[in-house]
């Protein structure tokens, strides 16, 4: 690995996600290392599919089904041991130093690829199979990066990075909207008069915020269930992911707090409040003479592939 790869790598996660990049801080120099190489392939693939990532092919420019063709390929030859830039590399080094199955990052490619063919979701499993590819799998990824195996504590990983996803459906509905993008599932619409959503629609507010809130009060429920994954790592990793999922939390928090008016601008958590969910998460991680790894059970609740 060059220092290029791990630099860049680096610095895509400062710019592109400075909760991540706070949280990250609290692992192992070589297991950060590796979620922070992953994670950037991730974010850069994000990128690509929506047109935010310059250096690709002309040809490919306006059209999001050739940028995932494109990504598809890229992302296979690296893991064959043919990549074609940093970014590529690093994922390709991690995935065969963590023994990581490559099954899931062709599962996140088919989370991207529900968003360039215009997936409709009806209702909350649609949704969560949704949340599962485009974040679930990346919570297992970066667990087997971690160095769990155990398949019900990397079930509690997904359910973390669905509780994530779940956050961040609620609080971009409107940004969703205004790029032709509805996750809110259609039943939960309609219960409340809604056929389309419409952003620059106020009067739509109340009845969107209500619909929201079901699924913040979904993303608590796993949430709750991914605690268990944590208590079950490492202390340093248990803190780092603790600090994320308070952190990620928090925008969810702040939505229910500010109703429909918290889509007037974008939702963030201050470098503060940071500080302070971190300060929370290791009062119950590193600082805590013991860890007890809650039995909340899992029933009912979405099953990853």
């Amino acid at each position: 690995m060059t220092d290029a790869t791990l630099d860049q790598a680096r610095q895509s996660i400062a710019v592109g996600s400075k909760s991540f990049s706070m949280a990250s801080r609290f692992l192992p120099p070589g297991m950060h290392d590796d979620c922070v190489m992953l994670y950037a392939w991730c974010r850069h693939a994000d990128d690509m599919i929506d047109g935010q990532e310059a250096g690709f092919s002309a040809g490919a420019a306006h059209d999001p089904a050739a940028r995932l063709r494109e990504l598809r390929d890229l992302t296979h030859r690296a893991l064959r041991g043919e990549a074609s830039a940093p970014v590529y590399a690093g994922l390709a080094r991690v995935m065969a130093a963590r023994a990581i199955p490559h099954r899931h990052v062709d599962e996140l490619l088919d989370g991207f690829a529900m968003d360039v063919d215009g997936r409709v979701y009806n209702g909350l499993n649609d949704l969560l199979d949704y949340c599962y590819h485009v974040a679930g799998v990346v919570g297992v990824m970066m667990a087997r990066i971690m160095g769990v195996r155990d398949e019900s504590v990397l079930d509690r990983a997904s359910d973390l990075g669905l509780a994530f996803q779940l956050t961040n459906v609620a609080r971009d509905v409107i940004d969703d909207a205004r790029i032709g993008r509805t996750y809110l599932p259609r039943d939960l619409l309609a219960s409340q008069g809604i056929a389309a959503v419409d952003p620059d629609d106020l009067s739509q507010r109340p009845a969107l915020h209500r619909v929201a809130l079901h699924l913040l009060d979904q993303a608590e429920i796993y949430y709750r269930s991914a605690d268990a994954g944590i208590a079950a790592l490492p202390r340093r990793p248990a803190l780092a992911i603790a600090a994320a999922r308070n952190i990620y939390r928090q925008i969810g928090v702040k939505l229910r707090d500010q109703g429909p008016d918290a889509w007037n601008g974008r939702l963030t958590t201050t470098r503060g409040e940071k500080l302070r969910l971190a300060a929370q998460a290791a009062a119950g991680t590193v600082l805590s003479p013991r860890r007890r790894v809650s039995a909340v059970p899992r029933d009912g609740l979405y099953r990853r592939p």
